[in-house]
């Protein structure tokens, strides 16, 4: 009988481990090529494929079970997408313009273990929408495909004549729909859109170098005149730097719509992905954990493009992301904002409802309506006037939104502590909060950023961060920035653990824009900067290290630090060139301001 009772108990444990391993071993790999669902390549007339991409979509989502890994496939070629036939959906989107709904060309949403293998495909948009959208999604892939729009915002123009009597003659390039507005203005305009640019971004033609010191540019084409054959007299355009034979990059201060939007995705790779344009910014994952590109770029079309510009503001952009995120092996060039940009988002205490309970809210008015933390996160507090961050640390056991139903939409929190808040915590003393749970380890190398607006690289990361072995080549502005603002822009935070290693920066700084201090500018934004205040960035000696980098550079500033504690400057090598007339108004290699545990050598 006992023998009996064991044979039992081991079939039942059999029983029960089959039960538990048998699913995994059913788990397959199902393989779709999209073509045979009538998702084709080279069908330019085909005015019904975003349409038919998400029904085919939905089919195969229905068709898999938990645990299959899936691959989409797409055929090498051409694939034309428009906006009148895209599904609109309500996103809000960090540092974009908040407008609802936006159109969407390709949601991917809850997907596991899925791969979108491109081979080379060419996706083409029409209108304004997004290209790509991926939203809480595990485990995702997407390789070999490109992003571009045949009629893009952003309208490029060459200069013909400049008298500063007679006004500008330009000519339109030939892919640009325009025409005279009502108000007598230039006025270009797409499928479903019209923009009257008001500045510009002047480009060397043969270089393709931003233009020495002419940073953005004001266009006044007030009064314009058709002279035919797509050139135009503009009379009220007066720039005598913009001699002829150069290209302008004609824009607006809009950002709609990124190429690729991420969100609440979980291990995510492109992989030799490209976006050749797109009306706000290349990538922006928000919310995202564990993020790789490699080989992926927002990049021109290669070396005989037509085209100067990329996309309309970043070309990379991380928002409240946490895990590692990797850049390796990128092409970043022709954007109108910065290569990469990392921070978190700072909220600004608005009421001390109780000793544990804050209402804060989300102050830019680019970069809110989503979540911003989860129960358990780990919050700490910064003085918005002097950047002081308090050494108060404690978790959320409680958030809600405070003016909408769900966080979709809302600008305003209601977050409960842990711990009883310290008693100068409150809306009287200008406090931020800031999530350290939400915050990523940083890989960034051997990248190439090149002949773009503003600046290369932006750091906000209190986690390891390695810049190394990348070419910035004529950023225009400062090349590396560390930064953290609760008073502007609200993106944290500071930085601990920083290594710029093996760095070339060839002629950065032709022209000044925000924070370009230097070369390598470290500046938080403090209105109230105390020698005695703490320090914003840095947590003693060897936090961020700057070595082995080389400079080739026609200026002087090579580094400018604010209130860092622990930077390292040193066996770092610069070679001067007489490219460009230097006209920096800091004439110092190295500045620093409210700095200590430093360590700086003189550049050879």
């Amino acid at each position: 009988m006992q023998h009996m009772r064991t044979k039992i108990l081991r079939f039942g444990l059999l029983a029960l481990i089959l039960l538990v391993t048998v699913p995994a071993t059913w788990a397959r790999k199902r393989v779709y090529n999209l073509a045979d669902y009538g998702i084709k390549a080279n069908t330019e007339a085909d005015a019904n494929l975003c349409s038919r991409l998400k029904q085919t979509l939905e089919r195969i989502k229905q068709e898999t079970a938990p645990g299959d890994k899936v691959v989409l496939k797409l055929e090498r070629g051409t694939y034309h997408f428009h906006a009148d036939d895209a599904t609109a959906y309500e996103f809000y989107i960090s540092n974009h313009d908040q407008n609802q709904p936006k159109r969407t060309a390709i949601l991917l949403s809850g997907w596991q273990q899925l791969t979108i293998e491109g081979n080379g495909a060419d996706l083409m948009f029409h209108g304004r929408l997004i290209p790509l959208v991926l939203s809480g999604n595990t485990d995702l892939t997407v390789r070999n495909l490109s992003i571009d729009f045949a009629n893009p915002q952003i309208a490029q123009i060459q200069v013909v004549k400049n008298s500063q009597e007679e006004g500008i003659t330009f000519e339109v390039a030939p892919w640009v729909n325009y025409r005279i507005g009502a108000n007598g203005c230039f006025e270009t305009y797409g499928e479903g859109w019209t923009a009257q640019p008001s500045a510009g971004i002047a480009f060397e033609r043969d270089t393709r170098h931003i233009v020495y010191n002419t940073a953005d540019l004001g266009i006044n084409t007030q009064g314009v005149q058709d002279l035919g054959g797509r050139q135009l007299l503009a009379p009220n355009w007066k720039d005598n730097r913009l001699v002829p034979g150069t290209v302008v990059a004609m824009r607006t201060w809009h950002r709609p719509c990124p190429g690729i939007f991420m969100r609440n995705c979980l291990r995510t790779t492109l992989h030799d992905v490209k976006v050749h344009y797109a009306e706000g910014m290349g990538l922006i994952a928000q919310r995202c954990t564990d993020i790789t590109l490699n080989k992926f770029g927002v990049c021109l079309r290669g070396t005989d493009d037509a085209r100067y510009f990329t996309t309309q503001a970043d070309a990379t952009h991380f928002s409240q992301c946490r895990g590692k995120i990797t850049s390796n092996y990128g092409l970043y060039e022709g954007m109108m904002d910065d290569a990469i940009n990392i921070h978190g988002i700072y909220l600004k205490v608005r009421e001390r409802i109780d000793d544990h309970t804050l209402r804060c809210r989300y102050e830019h008015g680019q970069a809110w309506g989503f979540d911003w933390g989860d129960v358990g996160d780990e919050v700490t507090f910064v003085k918005s006037q002097s950047m002081e961050n308090s050494p108060f640390r404690t978790h959320i056991s409680r958030i809600e939104p405070a003016d909408k139903p769900t966080f979709h939409g809302c600008r305003d929190l209601i977050i409960t502590c842990t711990d009883e808040l310290p008693a100068e915590i409150n809306a009287n003393d200008d406090w931020g909060i800031e999530n350290l749970t939400w915050t990523p380890e940083v890989e960034f190398k051997r990248n190439i950023v090149r002949n773009n607006r503003a600046r290369g690289a932006l750091f906000s990361s209190p986690r390891r961060t390695v810049c190394k072995n990348n070419l910035f080549d004529h950023t225009s502005g400062t090349a590396i920035l560390l930064c953290g603002d609760c008073n502007g822009w609200y993106e944290s935070g500071a930085v601990y653990d920083l290594l710029i290693e093996g760095n070339t920066f060839i002629n950065a700084l032709t022209s000044l824009y925000q924070f370009t201090n230097a070369v390598i500018s470290i500046y938080p934004e403090i209105p109230q900067l105390k020698d005695t205040a703490p320090y914003f960035h840095g947590k003693g000696p060897r936090s961020i290290v700057i070595r082995n980098n080389h400079f080739d550079t026609f200026d002087a500033p090579l580094l400018y630090a604010k209130s860092v504690d622990g930077l390292v400057f040193k066996r770092n090598e610069v070679k001067k060139n007489s490219a460009y007339k230097p006209f920096h108004w800091n004439t110092q290699p190295v500045m620093l301001e409210h700095c200590t545990n430093t360590d700086i050598d003189s550049a050879d």
